[in-house]
């Protein structure tokens, strides 16, 4: 862990020496319905599942063996993105996996530097392809790597970035105990849309997932943004009167919750889950926004039949704009077997 902290607070100095301003936030949107559920970050989420790949590589295991699945969400009611991952054991202690993601914003209207439009519309696109591989330490503990490789085409400019995640997790069974910390998306981008930088979005997660007692319900609570402590925001909260955005810092405790996720799920069995998660920081994004009462908050379910399963998540930021996230996924071990 210290390791990754390190390497966490070289690749955010990096980045803001350079002066560049990140391109590819689109990185930290979850593939995972499960994740999604548990407020989009879910570094301690241990299930047989491989789309839990991109939260944390070392979620990946033997026993993820021949499973494929498919991911697709509406995102913010225009965008389509959709992505595909396949994951199989490698010995009785490794595991690799590949995936493909694309990403289509829908059409945006075409502006000149003047605020001036000739009607005419672009689509900008993402495509990344990953690879990621995971080894047993011991019986408990597991670290693994995921290497992303990311094509951008914006109205007609284009840019190749790559970056990875470091991953390590520690999963108690007996006591139901998952622990995690992960560096996510250090890398750089290696060819450029102009003349400037655009970052990737380095960041450090630590992940604590817990089971109560002998009930069905489970508790995660997870810490991101962690290579910076201010995460300021924009509110309308002006003292003279007036409905300009005004930039706040926040206090002590504001930035502390903002770097926090909370989520409670129920698993009565292997087969069903549900879960509800809250985050302050998405709610407090929002305050600029046409925001409502479910803004932060996110829900989702899944069940597994057999070889099959389906999850699904949902989440409202503000009024206008709602994120629908469908994992399907089949493992091809247990239906040959």
């Amino acid at each position: 862990m210290v390791v990754l902290a390190a390497c966490a607070v070289g690749c955010s100095s990096a980045s803001a020496a350079g002066g560049g301003s990140s391109a590819y936030d689109f990185l930290t949107i979850p593939t995972s319905a499960h994740a999604f559920a548990l407020g989009g970050s879910a570094p301690a989420l241990v299930d047989d599942d491989v789309t839990l790949v991109d939260q944390n590589p070392a979620l990946l295991g033997p026993e993820i063996d021949k499973q494929v699945a498919f991911n697709y969400m509406m995102y913010m009611q225009s965008g389509n993105f959709a992505g595909v991952r396949y994951g199989m054991a490698s010995g009785e202690r490794g595991a690799w996996a590949v995936g493909l993601r694309y990403l289509n914003y829908g059409s945006i209207t075409r502006y000149d530097e003047e605020g001036f439009s000739d009607g005419s519309t672009f689509a900008p696109q993402d495509l990344v392809i990953e690879g990621t591989y995971s080894h047993d330490f011991t019986d408990r503990l597991r670290g693994g790597i995921n290497l992303k490789m990311v094509y951008s085409n914006y109205d007609g400019r284009s840019a190749f970035a790559m970056a990875a995640d470091l991953g390590i997790n520690y999963y108690d069974p007996e006591k139901d105990l998952s622990l995690s910390a992960v560096l996510r998306n250090a890398g750089g981008q290696l060819k450029r849309f102009y003349n400037h930088y655009d970052a990737v979005p380095v960041d450090l997660e630590f992940g604590y997932m817990q089971g109560i007692g002998r009930s069905p319900f489970s508790i995660a609570i997870t810490a991101t943004n962690l290579t910076r402590w201010k995460l300021p925001y924009y509110t309308h909260s002006s003292n003279d009167g007036s409905n300009a955005p005004v930039l706040k810092n926040g206090s002590f405790f504001t930035n502390l919750f903002r770097h926090l996720n909370f989520g409670v799920q129920v698993a009565p069995n292997e087969k069903f889950y549900a879960a509800l998660a809250y985050s302050y920081k998405t709610r407090t994004d929002m305050s600029s926004y046409s925001r409502n009462f479910l803004s932060g908050f996110s829900i989702g379910l899944g069940l597994r039949v057999k070889s099959f399963g389906v999850s699904v998540a949902y989440a409202m930021p503000h009024k206008s704009g709602s994120s629908l996230l469908l994992n399907l996924s089949c493992s091809i071990g247990e239906l040959l077997n």
